[in-house]
């Protein structure tokens, strides 16, 4: 609660039964006792009604499920396995230091260059770990432990002077909270590694811009494309998200929207992290797509180590 309060919305892993699938209002409690973590969210906030206290968490089913794409789940009692095992990390300044990437001498001496650099260096060689959970979107595998590449500033406040409830998506009348996403249009995907991970890092860049900054949607489809930790629509670590952010940055949607398929090979390509695209010459048998460019100098975002 406190690094939601002072610093803003995190990604935890939870369970998924079915009755959270219908879920529709109030606050949610399951009562099967399903702890088998296949889902990663974010939580925004937290809160208390009618004598229960709960968790507001952002789901990344569309707006037309739940609470407009929220669910409330209590809280204290690790409903859902939620309180186990949450992520986060610190943006780093991209607002006040150029922090772009741009095109180095030697990507502009090759015309035939197809870099995986975002920021100077290369993407490191994508390995598949880990296990599949039934149906799931979060992937169990070893190497990152919460925590590591995390940074470790101190809070302002201590626990006790908590406010009893917050809520990113209200705080004095201004909304926080960046876009509710689907990751199963246009086609399923099980990304919520991506969604749940990206979604939290927006709204901290967001926060950290100011009230009156325009909100930020960074890209899933790029986390999807590069697959880092070899995550894909087949599942992922969401703790592999921060490392990517960590040593390359994110873009936002406006370099590769979601598209909710898997990357073709070569993976990470500068296509498939920052791309534009020209009207195309009438050419009969042609689908448009020779006519798109990879763009080299784009706005990245990255967090403190």
């Amino acid at each position: 609660m406190q690094e939601i309060y002072q610093r803003g919305p995190i990604s935890c892993d939870i369970s998924v039964p079915d009755s959270l699938k219908e879920y529709k209002e109030g606050v949610f409690e399951d009562a099967s006792g399903d702890m088998e973590i296949s889902h990663v969210i974010s939580v925004v906030g937290w809160g208390e009604e009618n004598g229960l206290n709960y968790c507001v968490v952002r789901k990344s089913w569309g707006t037309y499920w739940g609470e407009n794409g929220f669910v409330r789940v209590v809280r204290g009692k690790n409903n859902l396995n939620i309180e186990s095992n949450c992520s986060w990390a610190v943006p780093k300044d991209t607002w006040t230091e150029d922090l772009r990437h741009k095109t180095t001498k030697e990507e502009k001496k090759d015309p035939n260059n197809d870099t995986k650099n975002t920021q100077g260096g290369s993407v490191p060689e994508l390995s598949f770990l880990g296990k599949f959970h039934s149906g799931s979107c979060r992937r169990s595998e070893p190497g990152l432990s919460p925590g590591e590449r995390i940074s470790s500033i101190p809070y302002t406040l201590s626990a006790e002077n908590l406010p009893e409830g917050w809520d990113w998506r209200n705080v004095n009348g201004t909304n926080f909270a960046t876009i509710n996403k689907n990751q199963h249009i246009p086609i399923y995907c099980g990304s919520c590694w991506a969604h749940g991970t990206t979604s939290a890092l927006a709204d901290r860049f967001t926060i950290l811009n100011g009230a009156n900054s325009l909100p930020i949607s960074l890209s899933t489809q790029v986390i999807v494309n590069c697959q880092p930790g070899g995550g894909s629509c087949n599942g992922g670590n969401p703790l592999d998200v921060y490392e990517f952010a960590y040593l390359h940055g994110i873009p936002d949607d406006t370099c590769q929207q979601y598209i909710a398929h898997n990357s073709e090979a070569p993976l990470c390509s500068s296509m498939q992290i920052c791309m534009d695209c020209k009207p195309p010459a009438p050419m009969e048998g042609k689908d448009g797509k020779e006519s798109c460019h990879a763009v080299k100098d784009y706005r990245n975002y990255l967090i403190l180590k």
